[in-house]
């Protein structure tokens, strides 16, 4: 146990810890761990991921909510084969497992909510106004938006991919890898003119750029 609590004691950025992503309502319920396999690794792309894109939101727009941070194979395994809205280990997207995959294969990542524009999207806004903020603004590999508060994974890779997938409508795929967007860059600042002002650290946000030593 003191192990543990050490382990939820490692800073992995200016606003986080290792412990604000450890809690999982699955492992919870169905008395299951969840505990790296390779601490080491989930610590480095941990701190990859949360220095390049979770320190800017939670800067820009306060307080960031998890909604479903790191999972071991197992319990992600086990969340998948009982349905309870996990993919496959060895899913593309797959982000939550951050302890695995070596070079280029690292990947890190978290379902997210900001409560900021939570409110504003409970009143009718467009997801896609915060989807083109984040696309302008942060070094993201994948974000996928989902009905619920518009809470939406958030992906960091080595070589990010650049896409981003919606389950709220108009539903499917706003931007394919590697795409350009089929908005200009006027129209897309008028969608989120009325944003709080960028406060984060501007990481490179071109196809390719390697946060990782950031």
């Amino acid at each position: 146990m003191w192990s543990l609590e050490t382990l939820g004691r490692v800073r992995l950025s200016r606003h986080f810890f290792l412990r604000d992503f450890l809690y999982s309502e699955i492992g919870n319920f169905h008395a299951r761990q969840n505990i790296p396999d390779n601490p080491d690794l989930a610590i480095a792309c941990g701190r990859a991921f949360c220095q390049a894109l979770m320190d800017p939101l939670e800067e820009t727009f306060g307080r960031v909510a998890v909604r479903s941070g790191y999972r071991s194979a197992a319990l992600n395994r086990f969340g998948n084969e009982n349905r309870l809205n996990c993919a496959r280990n060895d899913h593309p997207l797959e982000c939550h497992i951050w302890d695995r995959g070596e070079g280029e294969a690292r990947i890190a990542g978290a379902s997210v909510v900001i409560p900021w524009f939570a409110d504003q999207y409970a009143k009718g806004r467009d997801w896609r106004d915060l989807a083109w903020w984040l696309h302008d603004h942060l070094a993201y590999s994948e974000i996928w938006f989902f009905p619920k508060l518009c809470a939406f994974n958030l992906a960091w890779r080595p070589r990010p991919l650049r896409r981003i997938d919606s389950y709220i409508a108009p539903r499917g795929t706003l931007l394919a890898a590697g795409a350009e967007p089929d908005e200009a860059p006027e129209s897309r600042a008028a969608r989120y003119a009325d944003f709080p002002p960028f406060r984060g650290i501007a990481y490179p946000v071109v196809p390719g750029a390697d946060t990782d030593q950031r």
